[in-house]
């Protein structure tokens, strides 16, 4: 389908967009040329200092790398969150990037503390469903995440309880057995003391301040999904682009 500029945004801001949005669902993977300049303004029907003009705001907000060779998808050290995880398994069937692996390194049934029985709407020390996994690419430890789900969850889906790769991810794996869609979440980024059973793994002092991402999602009921949170391993960065009306 021929791409069509809008009158929404700024025709520039429109190449950015559509471009920055298959980065990130994986479309154009990790180290992929992009459309040269000349290319994209006769795709997009506009001239050539429009489209350079969207390729420098794809570098400005580290989203592809440029050399004499062309311009390539770069994603550098952005961590990819739960919500861009969950973009790219419902648009890629996958939820990571090339050259990302996860290590699961503990799936078990808990009491529930104080703030995540406030989050999934139980009582503290009713059992929830604890997920720790380790995402790592070729730079290290991009982010150590742990997600909670009520317990009543793992009968319908026991996988949740083991150690193994889930195929789609918790949100898929309780859609397809629930019926419980993921369609709204909340974000919060803080910085937080870093736990002593995290530290080791992103290579700094227990105690020390981390930048945090905590998601918490609901389902097409109202009622309360999953609450995670990620610790962002050092040098990582959290980044978010809108289209202003």
């Amino acid at each position: 389908m021929t791409p069509k500029v809008q009158r929404a945004a700024p025709p520039f801001m429109q190449i950015a967009d559509d471009l920055r949005t298959k980065i990130k669902e994986g479309v154009l993977p990790q180290g992929s040329k992009l459309p040269s300049i000349a290319e994209l303004a006769r795709e997009w029907g506009v001239a050539t200092a429009t489209a350079a003009k969207a390729i420098k705001q794809l570098q400005d907000e580290g989203y592809v790398r440029s050399s004499s060779q062309g311009t390539f998808a770069d994603l550098g050290r952005k961590l990819t969150s739960g919500p861009d995880r969950l973009q790219m398994l419902r648009a890629t069937g996958s939820g990571f990037r090339p050259g990302e692996s996860v290590d699961i390194v503990s799936a078990e049934l808990v009491a529930a503390p104080a703030h995540v029985a406030e989050a999934l709407n139980l009582h503290e020390g009713d059992q929830v469903v604890q997920r720790r996994r380790v995402y790592r690419d070729d730079e290290g430890a991009v982010a150590v995440s742990t997600s909670w789900l009520a317990g009543e969850l793992a009968e319908a889906a026991p996988e949740l309880i083991e150690t193994g790769p889930l195929p789609k991810m918790t949100f898929g794996l309780i859609e397809e057995r629930t019926g419980r869609r993921a369609v709204r979440r909340r974000d919060v980024v803080a910085m937080c003391p870093v736990p002593k059973d995290i530290a080791p793994v992103l290579g700094v002092e227990a105690g020390s301040q981390a930048l945090t991402m905590t998601n918490q999602y609901w389902d097409q009921q109202g009622e309360p999904t999953e609450y995670a949170q990620d610790f962002l391993g050092a040098g990582r960065e959290l980044s978010a682009e809108y289209t202003l009306g």
